[in-house]
């Protein structure tokens, strides 16, 4: 049984599902909180994007293979 949280469009995934924008808006809350928490100890833009960096991209690199395996698969 395949569930369906996410739809391809593009390259992009979008939620289609209350789970799949659940998720989303976890993310996007976790990377708002850790943009802050960095933001507010760094003392240039580019501390900021150092200290951001790893954060951001393992969120979106898990929640990209999270929407790549719970949208539907296309038939060739």
């Amino acid at each position: 049984m395949r569930f369906t949280w996410f739809k391809k469009v593009g390259w992009i995934y979008l939620p289609v599902s209350v789970a799949g924008v659940i998720l989303t808006l976890g993310v996007v809350a976790f990377c708002v909180t850790v943009f802050l928490a960095v933001d507010r100890n760094s003392h240039s833009v580019s501390d900021t994007l150092y200290g951001i960096f790893p954060y951001f991209v393992s969120a979106f690199t898990v929640l990209f293979w999270i929407a790549h395996h719970s949208s539907p698969v296309k038939e060739k």
